[in-house]
């Protein structure tokens, strides 16, 4: 299964400090690491943006994503991050290799030197950087990360391996590009507007998904109908867009759905809208 958690630009729209808005932000990359996310997109709302944009945004997400021991090398010192201190730890689960051909946990490592032979120094888990020869065909520069299968800590054994990296990836793009991906799966767009999860309907949703599925959030007080430009009627009459209808759930959404249908606060934040919704759609027969 493939999950990608797509979110505005505008999303700490409402933040009152910097400190505010990077808290805000580390939630929102807990909750796309307890459900496991494989992509975190940024998409685009210039309208929606206030004192802190989409930059500061996808910088922020990109340091809380990096592992801890590669933060210095990776970021050094920005004004974004000033304020990082506050950031929840992640502490996301290193993939384990099963068989013979694959042993060991998978951690992340950033480039510091390429040398001859096809070698290079990598920063990773360990107390120093180690030299690792390159995988046949793969080609890297100082700076990109590399995912490393470490078998034995002592004495040292690893190797890199042309893995995706543990945890997810951060990316910009405009949404519609999102939605458009070959794994997008199921497009979900949530809103107080649309159809109501219940039980039966959720059994319906997770049975559509086909493995793949993609989630889009809006932001506090300009949800994804403001942002898009759909009046909320529309939105609304896509109520069964689940089932047998002629209503259109929107451009590039398969459907909309309320996933918090007794909602007692007139605004949901963008992370806990995401808590709230990964939960029931992620779960498991």
């Amino acid at each position: 299964m493939t999950l990608s958690v797509l979110v505005p630009s505008s999303l700490v729209r409402e933040a009152e400090d910097k400190r505010e808005a990077t808290r805000k932000l580390g939630y929102v990359a807990r909750a796309a690491t307890v459900f496991r996310a494989d992509r975190l997109v940024v998409f685009h709302d210039v309208d929606g943006e206030r004192r802190w944009g989409g930059g500061f945004v996808e910088v922020v997400l990109r340091y809380a994503a990096t592992p801890p021991y590669l933060r210095k090398d990776a970021w050094g010192t920005r004004d974004e991050l000033e304020y990082a201190g506050v950031l929840p730890p992640l502490r996301v689960s290193s993939r384990t290799g099963s068989g013979p051909e694959r042993p060991g946990s998978l951690q992340e490592g950033i480039v510091t030197e390429v040398g001859p032979d096809g070698r290079v120094r990598v920063n990773c888990a360990l107390q120093h950087p180690i030299s690792l020869l390159l995988p046949d065909g793969m080609e890297v520069s100082e700076g990109e990360r590399v995912a490393i299968r470490i078998s034995s800590r002592e004495p040292v054994r690893a190797r890199i391996v042309d893995d995706p990296l543990p945890g997810f990836e951060i990316r910009r793009a405009d949404l519609s590009e999102a939605l458009a991906r070959p794994d997008a799966g199921l497009r979900i767009g949530t809103s107080r507007h649309g159809a109501s999860l219940s039980v039966d309907r959720l059994a319906d949703v997770v049975g559509r998904t086909e493995g793949d599925m993609t989630v889009a959030f809006g932001a506090p007080g300009r949800g994804l109908p403001a942002i898009l430009d759909i009046p909320v009627e529309d939105v609304a009459a896509a109520d069964d867009a689940a089932g047998d209808t002629d209503v259109e759930p929107g451009p590039g959404f398969d459907l909309w759905l309320n996933t918090i249908p007794r909602q007692g606060s007139e605004t949901v934040r963008t992370e806990e809208a995401m808590f709230a919704s990964l939960a029931p759609l992620t779960l498991t027969e």
